[in-house]
């Protein structure tokens, strides 16, 4: 392990994952990936070993840990095989929980992060639209203001904890004349009349419930506003930088997790009278992929150690996804072939980490979106500047 960013205290924590991970959650994996529904013990016992709170603060539960306690989490779920499962607690820790920190006042902390860090709620964000995509700009989702009240109507999809969250954290437009100027964020409980979700059925990410939500006359209260009206667009794109680093991390993890799998595999698999790891051109293709997953992981693990010291790293972050997302699809196809037949049967891992892999260069903005928005920051000289709260 890099010893450059994880000390002993790290990789402490990392046993203790793994540990907890073996006995709590595999025996589950293969029901919670054919049933698409990850039961609600486990959401608690991950807020009793303190996982969900290891970025909060101490006064709601959470234990306030640099952000490489958060690559340790990341990369350790990436190695129980399935991704479903892993996408629905990082989502809910990092995704959710990050704007009820950043943006929400005591009131919402007190009611809705400190669950969350418990695993007594479940939350999802809220922000990609069936005619949006990628085009957050563009969303459709209102929220007008009626009396003392907010009232939303709209549609979400391809949202993770969509379906069995107990609060989604909803991006929509206060002021639509504004453009994205004039987007807001809102807290809002699932209990609320007029939300129905749809769950989806994708390719991968089996475990996970995603889901097309309705807001249909959704009225919340003012108070659930988070942060200020029209703030919402630059929180969004404030937290993106996490978001990418997240998956990135995720890429490199299950790249590394296929590459040492399919290494295993090939010392002990026989072909003309001796192991598939003997075979030069199956040699250098694995060493091959083992040093593009190497190289991602030194550019991610930087990238973190800038955003730990609170820099604004965007084009770090964007770049981080960008290629991670890409060689892990890769090493992931690569290895599926190292098996042979075997790597098309379901009773090994290979067949459904390229599935899972394959949400990579989608979710969390598209590959040719992250190609866009570089192209602006390297070519077109623009800068993007953190939100003030």
């Amino acid at each position: 392990m890099n010893s450059v960013y994880f000390t002993e205290e790290h990789e402490m924590f990392r046993k203790s994952l793994q540990d907890f991970l073996r006995v709590e959650v595999v025996p589950h994996i293969e029901k919670w990936e054919k049933t698409g529904a990850i039961e609600r013990f486990i959401w608690k016992k991950f807020g009793e070993m303190g996982f969900f709170g290891i970025a909060y603060p101490e006064a709601y539960g959470g234990m306030n840990l640099d952000l490489f306690y958060t690559v340790v989490f990341l990369e350790e779920l990436q190695k129980i095989k399935s991704s479903g499962f892993a996408a629905a607690m990082w989502a809910h820790a990092y995704l959710a929980m990050t704007h009820l920190n950043a943006e929400g006042d005591e009131r919402i902390k007190e009611e809705y992060l400190a669950p969350s860090i418990s695993g007594d709620k479940i939350g999802a964000l809220c922000i990609t639209e069936p005619f949006g995509g990628s085009d957050v700009a563009g969303m459709r989702t209102t929220a007008v203001k009626k009396g003392s009240n907010y009232v939303i109507n709209g549609s979400k999809t391809f949202i993770t904890n969509g379906v069995y969250a107990d609060y989604y954290v909803v991006a929509a437009k206060t002021e639509p004349e504004l453009g994205n100027k004039g987007i807001s964020i809102f807290l809002v409980d699932t209990k609320t009349a007029g939300i129905s979700a749809t769950k989806l059925d994708k390719l991968g990410w089996r475990a996970s419930d995603t889901a097309e939500i309705s807001f249909d006359n959704v009225e919340i209260p003012e108070q659930n506003l988070m942060g200020e009206q029209g703030k919402g667009f630059a929180y969004i794109m404030q937290h993106f930088a996490l978001e990418r680093l997240i998956m990135a991390i995720n890429a490199h993890a299950r790249a590394d997790y296929a590459i040492a799998y399919t290494i295993d595999y090939m010392s002990q698999r026989e072909a003309f009278g001796r192991t598939i790891d003997k075979f030069q051109a199956l040699r250098h293709t694995m060493v091959d992929h083992a040093t593009e997953v190497e190289h991602c992981k030194i550019f991610n693990y930087a990238a973190v150690a800038r955003l730990n010291q609170g820099e604004y790293v965007v084009k770090e972050a964007t770049m981080a996804k960008l290629k991670s997302t890409k060689v892990a699809d890769e090493a992931i196809y690569s290895c599926l072939q190292m098996l042979g037949g075997y790597g098309y049967m379901e009773e090994y891992p290979l067949a459904r980490l390229l599935r899972d892999s394959r949400l990579g260069p989608i979710g969390g903005g598209t590959s040719e979106i992250l190609r866009e928005i570089l192209s602006k920051m390297i070519i077109d000289q623009q800068h993007y500047k953190p939100a003030v709260k």
